[in-house]
């Protein structure tokens, strides 16, 4: 095996992007979903993808979501899940994304939500099983994930099928 000098090694390896979002869910325990104005069915969380100026997936988080909702977070990073998307007919390359814990919004909180229009219609509090009826089932594996991680206190790891 050739050392290759780092620069140069980057260049073997696969392309992937990196996103970071922040999970919430009202006092009741209902996780807070985000409707894309791209598509009617999908359903995000606050967060987006992690650009040359940010320092990390966290900080993304923090900046997107208060982009996206105007809710400044001040906490501290925990991680609940961490996502793995391979490359697709969707998205050409590989997706890795981290989520960290938001809390707990208070009905007031909720109520303060300003959504950014040109990327999401409305947003929704729901519980689990509304969560599987209306969300796409590769969103509510996210879902379900990131709430079994908050109840046993330890991250998760979503590995989403190809296609």
């Amino acid at each position: 095996m050739i050392w290759l000098p780092p620069e140069e090694y980057v260049r073997t390896l696969p392309n992937a992007t990196m996103y970071g979002a922040l999970y919430f869910t009202d006092e009741d325990g209902n996780p807070l979903g985000l409707q894309s104005v791209r598509s009617a069915e999908s359903w995000q969380l606050p967060g987006g993808n992690v650009e040359h100026e940010d320092a990390s997936p966290f900080v993304t988080a923090v900046r997107e979501c208060r982009e996206e909702t105007g809710i400044v977070f001040t906490g501290e990073p925990a991680l609940l899940l961490t996502h793995f998307r391979a490359a697709d007919a969707a998205w050409p390359c590989d997706k890795v994304g981290f989520v960290f814990d938001g809390g707990i919004l208070t009905p007031d909180a909720l109520d303060g939500i300003v959504l950014d229009p040109s990327e999401h219609g409305t947003w929704r509090v729901a519980t689990l099983a509304e969560w599987e009826a209306m969300a796409s089932a590769r969103v509510f594996r996210r879902i379900r994930a990131l709430a079994e991680a908050r109840s046993r206190g330890a991250a998760g790891f979503v590995l989403e099928p190809r296609g």
